[in-house]
């Protein structure tokens, strides 16, 4: 049976409705970075979705292939992930989002190096003549985050936000986009196939301690 990141990994995953506050720890992913509204036709966040499936299901099925990775299981590919932010705002703001600024990412399996990606990248090229120069290996770790379950449609986010937050401050912590973390939503649902009040998503937000952060801005 292939090996399921999101059932072997339920805690960041499958969270429950209600926040929660968990340490990320490191992990390898394909990321494909870009600016602009998400939701606009033919453009590069979409773009970038294709780009990064297609590096994922070369290493995928590269066990039907003549070149056989060290270390390779069989797996169900990760769901898409996004990083999200824009300039001079903490967190995310909704009703622009021609401003955003994002990360699309999807999970590597740990057998994945560097050196077995960028043959993946040069097999697909080779395969489908088109240029993925645009995605990279990205090690992030993402450390302390307060995460939720968000179910309904993407426009709704804001009220699971402000739920987290406020979660967050009873249990002594605050955001801490200041450092370069971000907005991070993992997508459950395929948007094609799923109303949008289904729709799963894992949203997280960076978080630190309330002391600690006190102690920083001194």
């Amino acid at each position: 049976m292939a090996f399921d990141y999101k059932k072997e990994y339920k805690e960041f995953y499958l969270p429950p409705r209600k926040p929660q506050i968990i340490t990320i720890p490191e992990m390898n992913f394909l990321a494909v970075r870009g600016k602009g509204d998400p939701n606009e036709e033919n453009g590069a966040y979409k773009e970038s979705i294709g780009l990064l499936y297609a590096i994922a299901y070369t290493i995928k099925m590269s066990k039907k292939g003549a070149h056989q990775i060290e270390g390779y299981f069989d797996y169900v590919v990760p769901p898409l992930e996004g990083f999200w932010w824009q300039e001079g705002i903490l967190g995310v703001d909704y009703g622009h989002k021609e401003t955003f600024q994002w990360i699309s990412l999807i999970r590597l399996p740990e057998f994945v190096t560097e050196e077995i990606f960028h043959w993946a990248v040069r097999e697909a090229e080779e395969k489908k003549q088109t240029d993925f120069s645009r995605v990279e290996f990205l090690t992030y770790e993402e450390g302390l985050c307060v995460q939720c379950m968000h179910i309904g449609p993407y426009d709704d986010e804001p009220a699971t936000v402000q739920a987290m937050k406020d979660f967050a401050r009873e249990q002594g912590f605050r955001p801490d986009f200041e450092s370069g973390r971000f907005h991070h939503e993992i997508y459950l649902s395929d948007v094609r196939r799923c109303s949008p009040e289904k729709l799963k998503t894992v949203i997280r937000h960076p978080v630190r301690g309330v002391e600690l952060a006190e102690q920083k801005s001194v």
